[in-house]
């Protein structure tokens, strides 16, 4: 790893607003609802039962954005991984079309509610910009790109010298400029709704990890060391760091490490040819590498992903290497910041709500797009705690489906990543 880089801090904890002071639970308590999970879906979940006029009480197991939610890029991207022809081939028209307005509008979402909120996250929204590294790349981004031109969307396509004009970079033969995308300081924005649903009258209580969850009457007991909850309905928000505690709920997603890297602030003579105009960029590799500046001027790049606690530092180094080939501009750089964080895919692509009893709710398997969708699922999991229909939900309520197999999951991962390095490389 790069001389000087904090491998055990991330950026966003270094730069983040104040995280708020909250308890631990230490006491016995009722509430209309009980969250497990204090990252983006168990926090907007609070946040728009409490504003609502529900008690709730959420409990996490660390800190706020322990996880995901405070590791991420920061990338607030519109839709999901299959593109909308594929959602409508898997659900038919009616259904689909539901899913790709939620999903196509959730940035939308987080940037409204985060000025409704008053969140100093450093939001921009300059817009997404999706570029490829081969030519079969280019043609599947060229029929993304049309696939939501017919849904409305002012999608552009760009040719290598575009790419290159906006990205900084002439690693890539083209892209795809979406207006809607745009980024935040993903920590700073998950301390913001923490401290909203508590001003909403929501009570959090941080180190407190659900052991045992238990139907007992018309109630779900939660219980952690020091203390429980009792309530009617439960929301279990708990996404890639997702335990035992409902059977079958962690063999039913794959959980990913992912890496970042990030420099110095680059200055202002760099800061006007790389990523001159503030874009997240997302390339459409199978391993795929997705970069931004912060509000500082930083380039963090991230990508690389691993089954597995080993190798960060091989890792780490892989993604210096990425910048340094992709910006020369840069000369050596030097880096302050490497950390990582584990993301949750699902076989699909798709995240995953399931209803596995009376009065439970689940929602994970963000598949790296976890910033808006999860922000957007917390709401609609509020609105179903309250009685809304299961078919107002953003994607229809599944059965918990564990992997087969899950057990090898780490050797078959490695396997599997191999074969995407492979295609990567042939440009696939």
């Amino acid at each position: 790893m790069a001389p000087g880089a904090e491998v055990d801090r991330s950026l966003w904890q270094a730069t983040a607003a104040p995280a708020p002071e909250l308890p631990t639970l230490a006491e016995s308590l009722r509430a209309d609802c009980v969250i497990v999970g204090g990252g983006y879906t168990g926090l907007s979940t609070a946040l728009h039962l409490a504003e609502a006029g529900a008690s709730v009480v959420l409990l996490e197991a660390q800190a706020i954005a322990f996880g995901a939610s405070g590791r991420n890029g920061g990338q607030v991207n519109p839709g999901l991984r299959l593109d909308p022809d594929d959602l409508v081939a898997r659900f038919g028209a009616e259904r689909a079309d539901r899913i790709i307005a939620v999903s196509g509008g959730a940035p939308d979402f987080v940037f409204g509610l985060a000025k409704r909120l008053g969140i100093e996250c450093d939001a921009v929204r300059p817009g997404w910009v999706l570029v490829a590294h081969s030519p079969a790349t280019l043609a599947k981004l060229q029929r993304r790109g049309e696939q939501w031109v017919r849904r409305g969307v002012a999608m552009r396509a760009l040719d290598a010298d575009e790419t290159a004009a906006m990205v900084g970079t002439r690693r890539y033969i083209g892209g795809l400029y979406d207006p809607r995308g745009g980024s935040v300081q993903p920590l700073s924005y998950a301390r913001g709704l923490a401290q909203a649903a508590t001003r909403a009258g929501a009570r959090l209580f941080t180190h407190s990890p659900v052991t045992r969850l238990e139907k007992q009457g018309s109630d779900w007991i939660a219980t952690t060391p020091r203390g429980s909850v009792a309530a009617p309905q439960v929301v279990i928000a708990t996404n890639g760091y997702t335990d035992d505690l409902w059977p079958g709920l962690r063999q039913s997603i794959l959980p990913v490490r992912t890496f970042q890297v990030a420099t110095r602030p680059l200055g202002h003579n760099l800061e006007r040819s790389i990523l001159p105009g503030n874009h997240a960029v997302s390339d459409l590799r199978r391993l795929i590498l997705y970069f931004r500046k912060d509000a500082h001027g930083r380039l963090i790049m991230g990508g690389r992903a691993s089954s597995t606690q080993r190798g960060g530092a091989r890792l780490f180094g892989f993604l210096t290497g990425v910048v340094q080939d992709m910006f020369p501009q840069l000369g050596r750089p030097e880096f302050e910041h490497a950390w990582s964080g584990t993301v949750a895919l699902t076989p699909d692509f798709l995240p995953h709500i399931h209803e596995p009893a009376q009065g439970v709710l689940a929602a994970l398997g963000y598949n790296g797009r976890g910033v808006a969708m999860a922000s957007v699922a917390g709401k609609a999991l509020a609105d179903r705690v309250r009685g809304g229909r299961a078919e107002d939900l953003p994607l229809p309520v599944s059965d918990i489906r564990p992997i087969p197999f899950h057990g090898l999951r780490q050797p078959v991962l490695h396997l599997i990543m191999q074969y995407h390095r492979v295609m990567d490389w042939l440009g696939r």
